[in-house]
């Protein structure tokens, strides 16, 4: 087996250093970037900087870091096809095994009070994470995509059972964190689409609406016992019902949370 590789950039850091030490220690080569590879090396890791590995410097801030074929070839190469791994070899690219990427806090910054101005906003833009992010889950068949620290055990178990060869995450594994993948990228788009409309086109009312949500807890039941249901909260902070705290009693059904969007709706009035 060549040495696998595995590419990891994330603002948000937990876990990162356990899980390149347990990558090394599975015989895993670390690429990585900036504040993730100073975080690395803090641990004692070895890592190669991408732009080690595209001859390209970081440039313009950051804003440009694996923004390059060496990056993407090595994520979107096809590892079923000869013509893809005889251009990629051609190149002087390797494959990437695994990327690891989590996104600018979008959100968050938004969300300041008081608000940050529109050029420190855009900064929070992220745009070398997502591509790496969709590059990787669409090729997920040969790169396993990690876009949040409660994966990280899971493939980590894995892994450490085939001795540390990317074929122990198995193909279900793989379409469920692309999945996971995509839909993190749609919801920081819809966060990011929102914000800037509300910031440069100011209206009571949207040019259009893009609905982006957290993760159903499921109820009880639907409108009838025999119906399934979910409660979807909007995604970013917790309002209204969604941040409201059960104390007691079992679970809550449909019917529940109309009574008490009804009730709320009363108090308010």
């Amino acid at each position: 087996m060549a040495q696998p590789r595995a590419l990891l950039s994330v603002w948000e850091k937990s876990g990162i250093e356990a899980l390149g030490k347990a990558l090394t220690e599975m015989g895993w080569e670390l690429l990585s970037t900036g504040g993730t590879a100073l975080a690395l090396r803090g641990a004692g890791l070895e890592v190669t900087e991408v732009s080690e590995a595209t001859g390209h410097p970081e440039v313009f801030d950051g804003r440009v870091k694996t923004l390059h074929p060496a990056v993407h070839g090595g994520i979107l190469a096809r590892r079923d096809r000869e013509d893809d791994m005889a251009t990629l070899a051609e190149l002087g690219y390797a494959p990437i095994n695994l990327v690891c990427v989590n996104l600018y806090p979008f959100e968050e910054t938004a969300a300041r009070n008081p608000p940050v101005s529109d050029a420190e906003l855009i900064e929070m833009i992220d745009i070398g994470g997502p591509t790496m992010v969709r590059s990787a889950a669409k090729n997920h068949s040969d790169v396993i995509i990690l876009t949040h620290p409660d994966q990280y055990p899971g493939v980590l178990d894995s892994l450490s059972e085939s001795n540390g060869d990317p074929c122990g995450v198995d193909n279900t594994t793989r379409q469920s964190l692309a999945l996971a993948a995509y839909q993190s990228t749609a919801a920081y788009d819809t966060a990011v689409s929102n914000e800037l409309e509300s910031r440069f086109i100011p209206s009571d009312i949207p040019s259009r609406i893009h609905v982006s949500s957290g993760s159903g807890s499921e109820l009880r039941y639907g409108e009838n016992p025999h119906q399934p249901a979910a409660f979807y909260a909007a995604a970013g902070p917790l309002f209204g019902l969604a941040a409201a705290v059960q104390h007691g009693g079992k679970p809550l059904s449909y019917n529940n949370y109309l009574d008490l969007d009804g009730a709320l709706r009363l108090a308010r009035t």
